[in-house]
């Protein structure tokens, strides 16, 4: 498991949440599961990517949970779920059906944003009945749908086997990260973030990735290695918007554009100039705003429905 040991300050310090619970997944697996913000509002949910924690969504969190009902996770091996011997897109899936129906009444609706390995999530759960059943519309941030480590550009070489399978070493590595060096955040801000993310960006990023265990990261590494979710984009048939950073080395906007072109119901894509990997960090403030228009263009309506039934029936 995790540890947050860390301090962060100011937007990314990681807000308290009204109530915590434990998700249990299909296998048995616990879920740390985060509800910040008023019940009743409109409900957003938040899936982090590979090596992160709930901690990543600190500056959506304190935004979105004045006026919003705000549910964030630990996917398992990561932050505060235990750890799993079962990786797997199907155990992504898994996971995200659990944490919806431990925090979602039938038929509540939600907007539902996966940063990276996150939206592999979406994708993965996308034909699930639970995920149609809760899902209004989506935002996938910085992520793709396969061919990662090929694609991938964190170290600076022609196209090619050699660069995919030195790629693939080093993304796979089970060497500890160690601790959080002038070195270590130079590593992370070159293959991660944009050269323009400040030093605060950088500390917070660098925190929060250098607390996942070594052999998560392995783990992990495999499945996105072989990841192929191409059928899953072609099931996300809700309103799903695409962010994506121009310079971003792990997945190059080449992923961005295939999901745009692939997407049912693609309802905009905006590719950040100067931005890396880390979007919800490196914008917090453009990607909060584009949770919000989702909320408010498909999300707003079933909430106020619900908040009604629920008024009747405690009538």
């Amino acid at each position: 498991m995790s540890r947050l040991t860390y301090e962060a300050h100011g937007v990314y310090a990681p807000p308290v949440p009204a109530r915590e619970l434990i998700a249990h997944s299909a296998d048995g697996a616990r879920l740390h599961v985060e509800v910040h913000g008023p019940e009743g509002a409109p409900a957003v949910v938040l899936a982090h990517g590979w090596t992160c924690s709930t901690a990543f969504w600190a500056a959506q969190i304190r935004d979105l949970s004045a006026d919003h009902k705000v549910i964030a996770y630990d996917q398992r091996g990561h932050g505060r779920s235990p750890a799993s011997e079962a990786c797997s897109t199907e155990a992504l899936a898994d996971d995200l059906e659990a944490v919806l129906a431990a925090t979602l009444a039938p038929g509540e609706k939600a907007v539902l944003a996966g940063h990276s390995m996150g939206g592999m999530t979406l994708m993965a759960a996308s034909a699930r009945p639970r995920f149609q059943e809760h899902a209004a519309a989506a935002l996938l941030c910085s992520t793709g749908s396969t061919r990662l480590v090929e694609e991938a550009r964190v170290l600076p070489w022609r196209a090619g086997r050699l660069r995919t399978r030195l790629t693939g070493a080093v993304l796979g590595s089970r060497a500890p990260l160690g601790p959080v060096t002038p070195v270590a955040r130079w590593i992370l801000k070159y293959a991660t973030m944009g050269p323009g993310s400040s030093p605060v960006m950088v500390e917070a990023c660098a925190r929060i990735v250098h607390a996942c265990p070594r052999a998560v990261r392995h783990a992990w590494s495999a499945v996105l290695a072989t990841l192929d979710l191409e059928a899953g984009v072609r099931e996300l048939k809700v309103p799903t918007a695409v962010i994506a950073g121009s310079v971003d080395r792990l997945t190059p906007v080449v992923h961005a554009r295939a999901l745009v072109a692939a997407l049912p119901n693609c309802v905009g894509s905006t590719e950040l100039p100067g931005l890396g990997h880390m979007t919800p960090v490196e914008a917090p403030e453009l990607v909060t705003a584009r949770i919000r228009e989702l909320v408010a263009t498909y999300a707003a309506e079933t909430a106020e429905i619900a908040g009604t039934a629920e008024i009747k029936e405690g009538a």
